[in-house]
């Protein structure tokens, strides 16, 4: 999703691991199509949040780079006016 300078990249997965391994390719294609078309992703303001409904208790600190920088991971952040929690309640 996209709105003016803002861009949302939503993935899932089966488990944590699945859509860990989902992110990094999406952000993978993120840098390649950003590397063509020469325009720079800030990795300064880029973010990550994991939103799930589980309670089980699996290990839930993904890692995902952007220009090989470990993006920063947030429990609710702000997007387009909206505040999101890790529970997708706003």
């Amino acid at each position: 999703m996209a709105y003016a300078d803002d861009k949302l990249i939503a993935t899932s997965g089966d488990s944590i691991r699945a859509l860990e391994n989902y992110a990094i390719a999406e952000m993978s294609k993120v840098t390649d199509w950003s590397k063509k078309n020469k325009m720079i992703f800030n990795d300064e303001e880029t973010k990550a949040m994991l939103v799930t409904k589980r309670k089980r208790r699996e290990d839930k600190d993904i890692k995902i780079y952007l220009h090989f920088k470990p993006i920063e991971h947030f429990i609710q952040m702000k997007y387009l006016g909206l505040t999101l929690d890790k529970k997708f309640k706003f």
